[in-house]
């Protein structure tokens, strides 16, 4: 039975004084927010417990304990625990600490202060999503998690202090999509897209018409692939079996599943083509992929 999807709208309000540059959001669950949003405020997220799939445009990747992402200003996201964390009685636990900056309210003064010149450049990060790695996370991490602390001036400094850092490029940004998809969704299309990526990742195991995933949209068939074309750069199937491939990924590193029964599991039908669209997304097999993943940990 297919799992239909209540479609949310995207834009997002982070719940803030209209003066407040900086606000700062920790978010402790079963599991975090689950449908695709986006805000004009910058956001700075560390990933404190809590594993699952982040979703932004056409980039589909993982999110563990320790992960920090940067996203610029409306850029469409999703934080997506994984299936176990929306179980019934889950003992699971989702942790994040997020500082978001909002630039609108530093317009003024970024023109006319000179120190805060700098923050204008921010501009570069609207729409785009990155993940933050490189020597100095560890600082950036360590600064985050003591955040909570700072009042006043200080909490101004220290938010400050991390621009600075991220500007600077001390810490790697890898950015996460394609640079040049929509910076931000409309509301409608938002609304859209959140009952597409929805109702994808509700039965992605499962067999996927695309009569059925364009009925969810409700658009024709054709209507509904140049749509999400060109919002993703990816066909409908290209980004399903992104998704699958994803999970069978997990499952190799998790489990001793027979690759046979796996690929069945993350929704393949025929081996040849698991294995097909495994390779040209890893550059290896399945067994290659975990015989590699056992090396790494032995």
């Amino acid at each position: 039975m297919r799992k239909a999807i209540q479609g949310r709208i995207v834009p997002f309000q982070i719940p803030k004084s209209d003066r407040e540059f900086i606000r700062y959001q920790e978010d402790c669950g079963v599991h975090f927010y689950d449908r695709l949003h986006q805000h004009p405020e910058i956001q700075l997220t560390l990933i404190r417990a809590g594993y699952g799939q982040f979703m932004s445009r056409d980039y589909i990747g993982r999110f563990e304990p320790g992960d920090i992402f940067l996203l610029g200003e409306n850029v469409p996201h999703v934080f997506r625990s994984d299936p176990e964390f929306f179980e019934v009685g889950s003992k699971l636990n989702s942790h994040s600490l997020t500082i978001f900056f909002d630039l609108a309210t530093m317009h003024q003064a970024v023109k006319e202060v000179e120190d805060l010149r700098s923050l204008s450049t921010l501009n570069q990060f609207s729409g785009k999503a990155f993940q933050i790695l490189g020597e100095r996370k560890v600082v950036l991490a360590d600064g985050i998690r003591g955040f909570h602390r700072k009042k006043g001036l200080s909490r101004l400094g220290a938010g400050l202090e991390f621009l600075d850092l991220i500007l600077s490029g001390k810490p790697e940004l890898i950015s996460l999509g394609k640079d040049e998809l929509p910076t931000r969704f409309s509301e409608k299309d938002g609304q859209r897209m959140n009952r597409i990526i929805q109702f994808i990742l509700a039965n992605q195991s499962n067999k996927i018409s695309l009569e059925e995933v364009a009925g969810e949209a409700n658009l024709s068939k054709e209507a509904f692939c140049r749509f999400f074309k060109e919002r993703t750069r990816m066909t409908f199937t290209e980004y399903l079996n992104q998704l699958r491939i994803m999970e069978a990924k997990k499952l190799l590193e998790n489990s001793n599943s027979d690759i046979t029964q796996l690929a069945f599991q993350v929704g393949f039908e025929n081996m040849s083509y698991f294995h097909r669209v495994f390779r040209r997304q890893t550059g290896k097999t399945p067994l290659q992929y975990r015989k590699q993943l056992l090396q790494t940990s032995a």
